[in-house]
C-alpha cells in the first residue's frame, strides 16, 4: 500500500517538473508539431498562413477557437484539443516572438 502512495506522489510531481525543465525551449519544443504547415519560424512555405510576430492574445485566442470548435478547420481543430491552455499559451508565446 504505501509503495502505491509513493508511486502516486512522484506521478503527480513528475509531470510538473518535466515541463518546467523544458525551460525558455518549451514553447519551441511544443511548436514543432505546427512546423509542417507553419514553419518552426512561423513563416509559412505550403501556403498557409504566416503566424510569425503575430500577437500572443491573437494567436492564443485562434488557438483556443480551434480547439472549442468554434472555428472552422480540416486538421487545426484536432491539433489543438491535444494541448492544454498552458500549452496552448507557450506556442502562441514562441511564434508571437519570431520576427
Amino acid at each position: 500500500m504505501r509503495s502505491r502512495l509513493v508511486l502516486a506522489a512522484l506521478t503527480l510531481f513528475a509531470f510538473p517538473l518535466a515541463s518546467i525543465a523544458q525551460g525558455a525551449d518549451a514553447g519551441r519544443n511544443l511548436a514543432g508539431s505546427c512546423s509542417a504547415c507553419h514553419n518552426i519560424t512561423g513563416h509559412a512555405v505550403t501556403g498557409m498562413p504566416a503566424i510569425a510576430g503575430r500577437s500572443r492574445e491573437d494567436l492564443l485566442r485562434t488557438l483556443k477557437d480551434f480547439k472549442e470548435g468554434k472555428r472552422p478547420a480540416t486538421v487545426m481543430h484536432q491539433l489543438a484539443k491535444g494541448y492544454t491552455d498552458g500549452q496552448l499559451e507557450l506556442i502562441a508565446a514562441y511564434f508571437a516572438a519570431q520576427k
